[in-house]
């Protein structure tokens, strides 16, 4: 309930730092890219819409968050950019990628925003499921390809990736990864963001045994929030649900800017910065339960990842990279 919020007490500056944020157009990923631009970092959206995101920097430019006076605004901010990316294409994502290794000096901190939900079903142009596309898989796509470039720009560089609560209701059928027996909107989030769990546990883990120092990965739950992330519910779900959901946000759950503060403290806040692979709620750890705990469950989800991405997945992480790097050639 909004009276136990916590809010990001961190004062760390971000000059002379890059922050890549998808889905930074509206809702959540449109607050974190203000809170870090007042901090000085050079803050890319990468967004589907260019024009939608275009009347985001403006907004942004415009209104400061409340914790910065506008003079401290107006001549203490980074630096605003738009790169095109679209989750529901493999080859967007992947030009996106090629596009930010080539005009980027460095990359400090990934944070995976952008999402769906309720969404109806549908088969992308690259024969995936969108919602798992577009939460997950684009995600773990564009993360391996921007590995090298954040490997270079280290140390103090993290990884932040976009969950829910509601992961513990899933359960992910490997034999039917895109739900073509059963689709349901509902089940399919779940899974998508216990999917985020897994995969930031599992390339934690990976970066370790690999020896790659200095990216941390970070999961999070970021609150019951009223958001365009149920702009699909209409047409999906009985028109009594989207109802009930945004009034139960609104009676007992964050607004926007609340719902921003975990994503925030997992970017920036000094007390966490060598921790990795872990799960956070309200501004602090959170313990997982389930499937979200199952190691051989996470190396399945890494594979079938792979395999869907037209990728082997080798032993030698530092290979696998490279091999992944390929793939925009």
């Amino acid at each position: 309930m909004w009276f136990f919020n916590k809010m990001c007490t961190s004062k760390a500056r971000l000059d002379g730092k890059t922050v890549v944020i998808t889905g930074a157009s509206s809702g959540i990923g449109k607050e974190t890219a203000r809170d870090l631009y007042a901090r000085g970092a050079r803050v890319i959206l990468a967004c589907r819409n260019i024009e939608k995101t275009n009347e985001a920097i403006d907004d942004i430019k415009n209104n400061p968050p409340s914790w910065i006076t506008k003079d401290e605004y107006e001549n203490n901010v980074g630096e605003l950019a738009i790169y095109l990316l679209d989750l529901c294409s493999l080859k967007s994502v992947r030009d996106c990628a090629k596009s930010l290794l080539t005009n980027e000096a460095a990359i400090h901190i990934l944070i995976n925003n952008a999402g769906v939900a309720a969404y109806p079903y549908k088969i992308t142009e690259d024969g995936i499921e969108a919602t798992l596309q577009v939460n997950y898989l684009g995600h773990f796509l564009l993360t391996l390809l921007l590995l090298p470039k954040m490997q270079s720009s280290s140390p103090s560089c993290r990884i932040v990736n976009l969950a829910s609560f509601l992961y513990t209701l899933a359960n992910i059928n490997f034999d039917d990864i895109n739900m073509k027996r059963s689709y349901s909107p509902f089940l399919r989030y779940t899974q998508t963001k216990l999917a985020n769990i897994l995969f930031t546990k599992e390339l934690a883990r990976r970066l370790k045994e690999a020896n790659i120092h200095g990216i941390n990965v970070y999961s999070l739950h970021p609150g019951v929030i009223a958001t365009e992330i149920t702009r699909y519910s209409d047409s999906t779900v009985s028109c009594i649900a989207p109802f009930f959901f945004n009034t139960c946000a609104h009676l007992f759950g964050k607004n926007v800017i609340q719902g921003t503060q975990t994503t925030i403290y997992c970017s920036i806040d000094e007390g966490i910065a060598n921790q990795t692979g872990l799960y956070y709620s309200n501004c602090g750890v959170s313990n997982t339960y389930r499937k979200a705990n199952d190691r051989q469950y996470a190396d399945k989800l890494w594979n079938v990842s792979c395999r869907l991405l037209d990728l082997e997945p080798e032993e030698n992480f530092t290979t696998f990279l490279e091999t992944v790097s390929r793939q925009m050639l």
